[in-house]
């Protein structure tokens, strides 16, 4: 069974994922608990919830407006045969009428999920608040248009002070389960119940401090025992109810938090700047966890199958070994690369890194265009958790496009009509003059190309204070979090101490064209202080910074600025949209 070989360590592969689905009508659907197809339909004739795994899917691709991109593409890739964790989507209706009944579930979504959550179990082969082989799942956001990083996630839902236990009898592993459990009681905690993450931040720090101890990876089993212990106290406290200790509340109340996230300050004000409709919802994927802090031959990481700042068509993203998913997104760690390093995927599990290249090449092919994978290794073992169209820099669309119609992936007229050339023109991005002199204090990830020069503000609320009074500002920040999202939306350039090319900081200046550099871990970022240190320099609130995000520099002071000649490709694609409007076609 599937749960089993994950929490045992089995690499045994032939049954992963494994249920056997039937084929009704062209489309694969999985078995009910009871070993009978369902026809989706409650007594109300509304259906909520489309199962995934085993090889099929009751959704599909093309079901983007109600599974979302998230549970549309783990749907498809489900049919295709990729090895995703089975789960189920609810759609983004039932978090329109969650909003509209404000804060209550239709009727029948509660029924429908305990259905889906029962053939989950079957096909995991454990029980989800189950004492002696406890079934873990995710709850994620999930809407028709990318939004990354501005709804939230919850991961390990249903450990509790009892089936901890069960996790760590069942792994043989005690630090691993304690470890899923006192991240679930932050993330909970915060996402649900409304307590600051820097509380629980603070808590570690403080306990790790009275140890001795330094890093994360330092502390045992009875240490994370203890870290739990005392995060449920800070809930207790700061939210005046305890954490649950039932696998099922949990449940409910994530999806009830996911739903909500959707209407969340930062989710309102990213749909505001890309056009995205407030009405539409989020829907929220329940999924059998897989465990990427389970020793040295796991990790997490994300993946593109051509690069998003040039859109050289090769492999390339990063990867974090013994970590979860969040542990990358939020830049709070700095990943290392897929390849090529002592920590990298390919050294540490390289039958999992050869896989990865092929299910990328397959995808990208599927599905038409550049693709951004999220994925889990645990043990050796891949799993996918997310493909979508990855986000690039306007330079790197315009090869991406032309690479792919010459390979015979997409049309010209479609490479023509991805690359919006009048757009690209307007924003070909300036860099800095080659002859001109400069002091680079700091270097990091080309994260997003382009240069900008700007006053330092180290703080979202100042760049946003600066910005209406027509300052060009740069963020510095020691890592961005969907917190960020509103002095992102006012700076010229973003600069971070922490965080990887695929962190929230480079994820979203991507989106929003902004120049980027990441991971300057020389820089000592202080916002409470208002200084940025390097060595011997100090940069302090308003003083004048350029950020080159094509080399990953920050520089001291202001540097004159030259407009690159288009590229060649650019002249290859406005070829083809002549010889279109000549009626040429292909």
């Amino acid at each position: 069974m599937l749960h089993q070989s994950i929490i045992q360590g089995s690499t045994d592969t032939s049954g992963a994922i494994a249920v056997g689905a039937a084929v009704v009508a062209g489309h694969a659907a999985l078995p009910a608990a009871n070993g009978q197809a369902l026809n989706g339909q409650a007594a109300s004739g509304q259906r909520w919830v489309y199962a995934f795994g085993g090889g099929g899917a009751e959704g599909h691709g093309g079901m983007l407006a109600e599974l979302g991109g998230k549970g549309a593409g783990l749907a498809e890739m489900a049919r295709l045969g990729v090895p995703v964790p089975p789960g189920f989507t609810i759609v983004a209706e039932a978090s329109r009428r969650h909003r509209a009944g404000q804060g209550g579930f239709p009727a029948g979504l509660t029924a429908q999920v305990e259905e889906a959550l029962a053939r989950l179990e079957a096909m995991a082969g454990a029980r989800f608040g189950g004492s002696e082989n406890p079934l873990l799942v995710s709850v994620r956001s999930g809407a028709r248009a990318s939004m990354p990083g501005m709804m939230d996630t919850i991961l390990n839902l249903g450990l509790t002070d009892a089936t901890v236990k069960g996790l760590a009898a069942r792994s043989g592993d005690a630090r691993f389960a304690y470890d899923c459990y006192r991240r679930l009681i932050q993330t909970y905690g915060t996402v649900v119940q409304g307590v600051g993450a820097h509380i629980f931040d603070a808590a570690l720090e403080a306990y790790k401090e009275t140890r001795g101890l330094t890093r994360d990876a330092d502390l045992n089993a009875a240490d994370w025992r203890a870290v739990a212990a005392a995060y449920r106290a800070v809930i207790e406290r700061e939210a005046g109810e305890p954490f649950p200790q039932d696998a099922r509340t949990q449940l409910f109340a994530a999806i009830a938090a996911i739903f909500r996230s959707w209407s969340n300050p930062r989710a309102v004000a990213f749909r505001a700047v890309h056009g995205i409709p407030d009405d539409w919802g989020t829907a929220a994927t329940v999924q059998a966890m897989v465990f990427g802090n389970r020793g040295s031959a796991s990790g997490t990481g994300v993946a593109h199958s051509r690069d998003p700042s040039t859109g050289e068509a090769a492999l390339c993203g990063e990867f974090l070994a013994e970590a979860q998913g969040e542990d990358i997104v939020s830049g709070l760690r700095t990943p290392g690369p897929l390849a090529g390093a002592d920590t990298s995927l390919e050294a540490v599990a390289p039958e999992a890194f050869a896989e990865l290249g092929r299910i990328a090449d397959r995808l990208e092919r599927h599905f038409g265009d550049m693709q951004e994978i999220e994925f889990t290794v645990q043990q050796g073992r891949l799993f996918i958790l997310q493909s979508r169209a990855g986000k690039r820099t306007p330079e790197a669309g315009v090869r991406i496009a032309t690479d792919m119609a010459q390979a015979g992936i997409i049309s010209r007229a479609e490479a023509v009509q991805r690359a919006d050339l009048p757009a690209l023109a307007d924003s070909l991005r300036p860099i800095p003059d080659p002859n001109a002199p400069r002091e680079v204090i700091a270097r990091g990830l080309p994260a997003s190309s382009g240069a900008a020069t700007g006053a330092a503000v180290f703080t979202s609320d100042e760049a946003v204070r600066l910005a209406a009074e027509g300052v060009a500002v740069v963020l510095c920040r020691p890592e961005t979090s969907p917190h960020d999202v509103h002095g992102m939306q006012v700076a010229c350039a973003v600069v971070t101490a922490r965080g990887g090319a695929t962190s929230h900081a480079a994820t979203v200046a991507r989106a929003m064209g902004l120049p980027c550099v990441t991971g300057a871990r020389m820089l000592r970022v202080d916002p409470a202080a208002g200084v940025m240190t390097v060595g011997e320099v100090t940069v302090r609130a308003g003083e004048i910074i350029t950020v080159d995000g094509g080399a990953g520099h920050v520089i001291l002071g202001s540097v004159p600025m030259i407009r690159p000649e288009p590229p060649e490709v650019v002249a290859l694609l406005l070829r083809w949209a002549e010889a279109d409007d000549e009626g040429g076609g292909d």
